[in-house]
């Protein structure tokens, strides 16, 4: 068994036979399938103006698989602060909060999601929050949810001459919003460590950034109300089958899809058949093979091995697996292996 918990990242990828409604069908499919499996938390990503992926508002898709769930904890993937308002996030969040208590998480990035025309078209008006302020809007966003569970003053919330004090986010209660930060480099560990939240490292975004993302994080991190201890999280790509030549016939749309985004060339994700009839230019290769070494993908002894010798060389606390196959059959088979090989299931009896 490992010691590290076990989370599901999704996209609601769109491939070339599938259409948006289903790609998000397939998600709350996958996640009701997650829950019985004893996954530990399910999060939702957020991409704008894109082909590829039909996950535009997490928001509203958590409370959807939330209600249709039962144990599993439902989470943004995440929220990209910079394009909204810290209040109408903290209202969003407390009334899921609300209607499935100590299931939701919130995880708030920098990053935009798209493209820069999109953000502009996403923000209320001309350059209304720019990145530069991100930190100031984590601020008002944390002071927001703790002033909705009557918190103010040194104890969290809104000082007494702050100009938002009075503004309450409702739902108002006593329970608390859990908030992650995300991020692929050396900002969102700063960010993290400063505000004394958990950070998760999207691995399957910068592999190569993660020593020096963890590094960071713990030299600055500053122990605060919600964390005591540095937490950190791993997002990365995954995929696991009963051999390895079934797991790389597998991995080819993925490979092929990101080597093509390399070159500003992405769409939706090629079907399975489409992937092996797929012919390379010289270019392609180069880059499939670069997006090949990306992640870990192989049977999941292999896999599951992987995880856990870079969960104990960098002493990660969580890891969420990305998975994408545009079969949703294949996908389902992909965790369920790795479900097993973590023990889940016997760890789910120990806990009964």
């Amino acid at each position: 068994m490992i010691d590290f918990s076990l989370n599901a990242l999704d996209q609601s990828a769109i491939t070339s036979t599938s259409d948006a409604a289903q790609a998000v069908s397939e998600t709350v499919d996958l996640a009701i399938y997650l829950d019985a499996l004893g996954f530990r938390r399910f999060w939702l990503a957020e991409h704008h103006n894109t082909s590829a992926f039909a996950g535009a508002a997490p928001e509203v898709l958590i409370a959807h698989i939330a209600a249709r769930t039962s144990q599993i904890h439902v989470g943004s993937g995440g929220i990209m602060l910079p394009h909204y308002s810290p209040l109408k996030v903290a209202e969003q969040f407390r009334m899921l909060e609300t209607l499935a208590p100590g299931r939701i998480d919130l995880g708030i990035g920098r990053a935009p999601g798209g493209d820069a025309k999109t953000a502009a078209a996403l923000q209320s008006g001309p350059k209304a929050w720019p990145v530069e302020v991100f930190p100031q809007q984590v601020e008002i966003l944390l002071q927001f949810l703790e002033d909705a569970m009557g918190l103010s003053g040194d104890d969290g919330g809104f000082a007494i001459d702050h100009p938002y004090q009075g503004i309450h986010a409702q739902p108002r209660g006593p329970s608390r919003v859990p908030v992650w930060m995300l991020g692929s480099g050396g900002d969102g560990a700063v960010h993290a460590a400063q505000f004394g939240l958990p950070y998760v490292y999207a691995h399957f975004i910068n592999p190569d950034n993660l020593e020096q993302a963890v590094d960071v994080y713990r030299r600055h991190f500053k122990p605060s109300r919600f964390l005591q201890q540095p937490k950190i999280v791993l997002a990365t790509s995954v995929l696991a089958a009963a051999t390895s030549e079934e797991a790389a016939y597998y991995a080819r749309p993925r490979n092929i899809w990101a080597a093509r985004l390399m070159q500003n060339k992405a769409g939706v994700f090629p079907s399975l058949q489409e992937a092996q009839d797929w012919q390379m230019t010289g270019n392609d290769a180069a880059y499939f093979e670069m997006m090949s070494q990306r992640g870990f993908t192989g049977t999941p002894e292999l896999v599951m091995q992987q995880l856990d010798d870079l969960v104990r060389q960098h002493g990660l606390d969580e890891v969420f697996l990305l998975t994408l196959i545009p079969d949703l059959q294949a996908r389902k088979t992909s965790y369920k292996l790795l479900a097993d090989q973590a023990g889940l299931s016997a760890k789910a009896q120990a806990a009964e």
